[in-house]
């Protein structure tokens, strides 16, 4: 675990921080490796669920019900238990949710079972996903201030987005070399690993919020935190323009009959699939490297509508290298997310921080469900091609209109960063006071 550090000044929210400073912090290196491992193994568990489900079924439909259970949990409850990450410290909702999730994928790994009972245990595994996501993402800012939070993020995305690319082209070979079962098992296992270095790596912190724990008191979280986003013109914005991946996402989920145009097989896929990740990952870079905080929220409006704007030219039919092209494009643009995220964390308040993440993420994932679904149905009658078109004029549109919306109320959160610029000396509190291990905390803007 970090040692403390006095005497330390905050970094003014106008200089760039390095992947080297972000990595000196040791919460984050133990928050990232967890994240990691979580990754890594969560590839390998959906590869391998769908070859299990499929071998037992023969089914492609229940195969594809199953995969979609990744995303209904967390539309379905994530608004509701995302609350917990407000109510409880948030570095216990991390470990028990690893603890659970560990146990319930170790379950599947050690026992056959029926369809119905393997989906109950996807749809909890992955409902407890909603809870750790919003803790970690609300704990972050607490780990890493001013821009080291940027570049944390941006680091985060990166691995992210990596794993996904490694997933695809290695995924299914290392389930046919290890089996299903042994694939699942190794997942378990992440998760466990996960928890103990959450636990050595994290010092506790209290609660965030003081609130009667119940189930009422959950749901009165939930309309707090959708009057919280929804009632301020800045979270508005912020969270609209996050909910936008909606129509970029499309093509990922038309990759496959995509391919079939060109009469491609699993390899022309993979290629696609690994697109859209592999522009996310140069984009962050390129952006929380070379782009000044202040000059990121210019940018963030123009960077949406590129993350739109290459889609607009499959309605040409162009071949496949230009599209792999485009679509890499797109997730160049979509690293404009970095800046949306970092502005967000900054204008929410602390004891909300859980709550507003959890609400921001179920839009997300409602979103990319949602679109996948329409741009799916939409194909099997226009084309992959018009289908993918459409959705890039569509998300060209919106995220023109979220750049008018967005730079009425832009000045007020740049004046914002930079009157947090001053220097603050931060002495060592007494042990057990809520301080920061390694590095001074940047209170959030009301």
């Amino acid at each position: 675990m970090a040692g403390r550090q006095t005497g330390r000044h905050r970094r003014p929210p106008e200089e760039q921080a390095t992947y080297r400073e972000v990595f000196a912090v040791g919460e984050f290196r133990a928050l990232w490796l967890a994240q990691a491992l979580s990754f890594v193994g969560d590839q390998l568990a959906q590869v391998a669920l769908a070859v299990l489900v499929y071998d037992h079924t023969k089914s492609a439909l229940l195969t594809a019900l199953v995969y979609a259970l990744t995303y209904l949990p967390p539309i379905v409850g994530g608004p509701v238990l995302s609350g917990l990450a407000d109510l409880f410290p948030r570095r216990t909702v991390m470990i028990v949710c690893d603890v659970l999730r560990a146990g319930l994928v170790a379950i599947m790994a050690l026992l056959e079972m029926p369809v119905g009972a393997l989906s109950a245990l996807v749809f909890l595994t992955v409902l407890l996903g909603t809870p750790f996501s919003a803790a970690r993402a609300a704990l972050l800012p607490d780990v890493l201030e001013g821009d080291r939070y940027v570049a944390g993020s941006a680091i985060n995305n990166i691995t992210h987005q990596g794993t996904q690319m490694l997933g695809f082209l290695a995924g299914g070979a290392i389930v046919a070399v290890v089996g299903t079962y042994e694939a699942l098992a190794l997942d378990a296992l992440t998760f466990g690993a996960s928890a103990v270095i959450l636990i050595g790596g994290l010092r506790p912190r209290g609660a965030p919020r003081r609130r009667e724990r119940d189930p009422s008191g959950l749901w009165r979280g939930t309309q707090d935190g959708v009057r919280l986003v929804f009632g301020d013109p800045v979270l508005r914005s912020l969270v609209l323009f996050a909910w936008l991946c909606a129509f970029y996402v499309i093509p990922e989920g038309l990759a496959a009959p995509y391919a079939a145009t060109f009469g491609g097989g699993a390899v022309t896929v993979g290629v696609l699939l690994s697109a859209m990740p592999t522009g996310m990952v140069i984009g962050a870079f390129l952006f929380s490297r070379f782009v000044r905080p202040a000059n990121r929220l210019h940018a963030m409006g123009w960077m949406s509508m590129l993350a739109c704007l290459p889609l607009i030219g499959a309605g040409m039919h162009p071949p496949v290298w230009c599209v792999v092209v485009l679509w890499a494009l797109s997730g160049v643009g979509s690293a404009y997310q970095l800046a949306a995220n970092a502005a967000f964390v900054a204008a929410v308040p602390a004891s909300g921080r859980g709550q507003a993440f959890g609400l921001a993420q179920s839009g997300i994932l409602a979103g990319q469900g949602v679109g996948i679904l329409v741009g799916g149905a939409a194909a099997q009658v226009l084309g992959p091609e018009t289908v993918v078109a459409l959705a890039g004029v569509l998300g060209l549109s919106v995220a023109a209109m979220l750049t008018l919306g967005w730079n009425q109320v832009r000045g007020g959160v740049i004046a914002g960063m930079r009157e947090r610029v001053e220097p603050v000396v931060v002495a060592a509190p007494p042990a057990g006071d809520d301080e920061l291990s390694g590095v001074s905390r940047s209170a959030p803007a009301p």
